[in-house]
């Protein structure tokens, strides 16, 4: 018996095919054969004979073809079943579970009671017999329990803000008692400044209250583009755009520019208004720490030498002039240089800088001497400084114009009040014409910096020019939670108490920062230095009653 054998790859394995066939006596040696042979020879030389011994040959050649093609059969099968063995026999050729040997069988026995199982374990659904009655329906839908639209309220969600009963000024109505204000974004103290009011009305005399439409259908007003190039020529910009709600301007503004497949590298402690514009835009986000420039510099440095596809794609380093979250400042002129070398573009927000920081309240390009034109993307929210409500977005005039036609918060949203429009006008026009307003409320933060530089169990997170005077504690409980307990319990008593106005850093389920809690206040150039004083002194005093057990 001859065996000739030719391997072929299976995987990382190599398995013989059998191309030998046994070669058995099919021919002359085979006795039907033989018998009839003898027959056929014995016969005389004849027509008779000569048929017979046709039929002899075609019938042994038809035999010796049957014989070979069911070698043939026999061998592929042998083959295919080698196959088999060896590919799962090669994975556990050495595999043994609780003594037991675990090879290609073992497998195939154990995967074929896994479907057995299964298929006697399914649920098989019976048809009714009968269609269900009207009563057998209604007690179907009675017992049934839809899915609830939100999910369930935990204790934390249980919060009633407070309600003012007058202007946020820096004294204000509260529950019929008067307090002072330090829960107010009121920077300049323009809220219910009389220019504002006069400003307002004779507005609201000439265009009424709404615009009643999108500025692409008919919402355009005179008063809309007055604004936006007072404000183009404040910020020494080109153009800027207006938008009809504060926080809507930098989630809008970030999808209309960073789309999928962008980089986007932003800053820990973004407040949710940015959180929300990255998660819209659906690009790679990557995160620094809070204010790190080390970090920043280390994500960029990573992000651009271990991946070579971020080269061809857009790059954004996104961050916040004045950190809602902390207070602190964000060092431009560090960004500057990182961007310029690394080759990314800067998307900054000027909510809380816009009106305050610089010489003339240019923000934070001036506070640092950098030229506006470094920035790609400007973006501020109204309803602080200027003490009216909206938003604008700044910068070249491309910049500009693609967001009219993609940005949502913009196309498809009604315009912004003409009679707002008008009094963030004569904001401005306030701030350049009064410098003293700065100048007022750089003093007021010295004061009460001064006034908290030794309140017990608690320390100044923030920059010392931040309109935002940041407490957190000095030593955490060791939670979010129960350090934000434990700071509403000392604003709750100094509100009660004192009569000061004061807010933590209460968060909602949707905000993502994971920034420290503090006590967050809102500094005013209408503070007189008695509020400064009186607030420093009643949070002492609470502070050191509440935190005794904790310094």
């Amino acid at each position: 018996m001859r065996r000739h054998e030719t391997w072929f790859p299976l995987g990382p394995w190599r398995v013989p095919y059998n191309f030998s066939h046994d070669r058995k006596k099919t021919g002359e040696n085979s006795p039907r054969l033989r018998d009839l042979s003898n027959s056929v020879t014995s016969t005389p030389s004849s027509a008779t004979g000569e048929f017979r011994l046709a039929i002899f040959r075609t019938t042994r050649s038809l035999q010796t073809v049957l014989d070979l093609m069911a070698s043939a059969v026999m061998n592929m099968t042998s083959s295919a079943l080698d196959w088999l063995v060896v590919a799962f026999d090669a994975p556990f050729a050495r595999a043994v579970v609780f003594g037991v040997h675990v090879d290609g069988h073992f497998v195939v026995e154990v995967l074929l009671v896994a479907v057995i199982l299964f298929q006697l374990f399914q649920k098989s659904y019976k048809p009714p017999k009968r269609p269900l009655t009207e009563k057998e329906i209604d007690e179907l839908c009675e017992e049934w329990v839809p899915e609830p639209l939100i999910p369930p309220l935990t204790k934390g969600m249980d919060y009633e803000p407070p309600v003012l009963e007058s202007a946020a000024g820096p004294h204000t109505m509260l529950n019929g008692k008067e307090v002072v204000n330090f829960a107010s974004a009121n920077y300049l103290g323009l809220v219910g400044h009389e220019k504002l009011i006069e400003s307002c009305t004779s507005a609201l005399e000439k265009y009424g209250v709404g615009s009643c439409g999108p500025r692409g259908f008919y919402g355009t007003i005179d008063s809309h583009l007055d604004c936006e190039a007072r404000i183009a020529k404040f910020l020494g910009t080109p153009d800027s755009i207006l938008y009809s709600y504060g926080i809507s301007t930098i989630f809008s503004a970030i999808p209309a520019f960073c789309k999928k497949g962008d980089l986007i590298i932003a800053d820990e402690g973004v407040h949710w208004g940015v959180q929300n514009g990255l998660h819209l835009s659906r690009s790679t986000v990557l995160y620094f720490k809070h204010n790190d420039m080390e970090s920043l510099q280390n994500t960029l440095e990573k992000v651009t030498r271990q991946n070579q596809r971020a080269k061809k794609v857009r790059r954004y380093i996104v961050v916040e002039a004045v950190y809602q979250n902390s207070g602190q400042i964000a060092p431009l002129d560090v960004i500057i240089k990182l961007k310029e070398k690394y080759r990314f573009r800067v998307v900054l927000d000027e909510s809380n800088s816009f009106g305050v920081l610089g010489n003339s309240g240019r923000g934070l390009c001036e506070y640092y001497g950098v030229p506006v034109e470094k920035i790609d993307i400007i973006t501020a929210a109204m309803g602080h400084a200027l003490a009216t409500d909206g938003g604008f977005c700044t910068g070249s005039i491309r910049v500009v114009d693609h967001q009219r036609l993609s940005s949502s918060g913009y196309v498809f949203s009604a315009s912004l009040p003409p009679y707002l429009a008008s009094a963030a006008i004569t904001a401005i026009d306030m701030l350049e014409e009064n410098p003293n307003l700065l100048s007022k409320l750089k003093e007021n933060l010295a004061i009460l910096w001064k006034g908290f530089s030794d309140v017990p169990g608690l320390s100044i997170a923030s920059n010392p020019h931040s309109p935002i005077v940041f407490v957190h504690l000095k030593k955490s409980t060791g939670s979010f939670e129960s350090d934000l307990k434990l700071l509403e319990e000392i604003t709750s008593r100094v509100l009660k108490e004192d009569s000061v106005l004061l807010v933590t850093s209460k968060k909602s389920f949707l905000d993502k920062c994971r920034l420290p809690a503090g006590i967050r206040m809102f500094v005013s150039a209408a503070h007189s230095e008695s509020d400064l004083l009186k607030a420093s002194e009643a949070l002492k005093r609470v502070a050191a009653s509440v935190m005794s057990d904790f310094i």
